[in-house]
């Protein structure tokens, strides 16, 4: 017996997609596109898809009743289709496999640009910061560590969103930090080449909603000429002041160094 085409194609368009999905779930990229909350239903799907895909292959060959009646001249075929099984399998592969072979797991500078990385920072930007008890220096000195020099580590985002906290930017106004991420050029209020901006990646959900969450980062000096995106280690006072009607967390760096990326480049909910 001939087994149509659309039989073979379609169930391997299926298993393509499964394997896909778990490539990309064992492999560990999907923590660049999905935050934890979502990342099995990746497995769950690609699991699905790797079932339904084999049992239809493994089936193709057998010869079973439709189920319903045809009138007479009907010429009783569910194979065909308006579309070619090839056509369907290039339109539904070739996308997937350009974006798998050709993707940097990354933004371009352009994309980051529209994902808030130059946006001036919102005053308010406070997570229930009124529900909590009154925050003392003392509480900082428990939960945040210092390096081997007497720096606070601090995360790149609680100095961004300390803007929104007048509390906290009271405390930590002027304090010796050490914190990490992304470096970029400064394009805004740089006229002097000494800016650079340090950013991470805030995801709710997937890679779609991603938001830039940056601080910049004032050498005083030509910047260190490094490679865009760079993961850096910077230390040295940060501040808080007005600029062009906003403001800025500003980090007035002291020393700096390339740092490994973070086991989780993205900084995400409920982690």
């Amino acid at each position: 017996m001939r087994i149509p085409l659309p039989r073979i194609v379609y169930p391997l368009i299926c298993l393509t997609w499964a394997a896909v999905m778990l490539y990309f779930y064992q492999s560990g990229r999907l923590v660049r596109y999905l935050a934890p909350d979502f990342r099995n239903f990746c497995l769950i799907g690609g699991l699905g898809l790797g079932v339904i895909g084999l049992f239809v292959l493994l089936t193709s060959s057998e010869e079973v009743d439709c189920g319903h009646d045809h009138s007479e001249g009907d010429p009783h075929d569910h194979e065909s289709n308006e579309m070619h099984p090839l056509t369907s399998a290039v339109l539904m592969l070739a996308p997937l496999l350009f974006a798998l072979f050709s993707t940097k797991d990354g933004f371009s500078a352009l994309a980051l640009s529209r994902k808030a990385l130059y946006d001036a920072p919102s005053s308010k930007n406070v997570f229930l910061a009124s529900a909590l008890p009154p925050l003392t220096i003392e509480e900082i000195e428990k939960t945040h560590r210092k390096s081997t020099t007497g720096e606070y580590e601090f995360n790149l985002m609680e100095l961004y969103f300390a803007i929104g906290d007048p509390e906290l930017l009271k405390l930590i106004d002027g304090m010796k930090v050490v914190t990490d991420g992304r470096m970029v050029a400064e394009r805004d209020n740089n006229a002097n080449g000494t800016r650079k901006r340090l950013y991470r990646l805030f995801i709710t959900c997937c890679a779609a909603d991603a938001r830039a969450v940056p601080i910049i980062a004032e050498f005083g000096k030509t910047p260190p000429n490094v490679e865009e995106n760079s993961w850096m280690k910077l230390t040295g006072v940060i501040r808080f002041p007005m600029e062009n009607g906003a403001r800025q967390a500003v980090l007035e760096v002291e020393t700096s160094e390339k740092s490994d990326p973070p086991w989780e480049e993205s900084f995400m909910r409920q982690q």
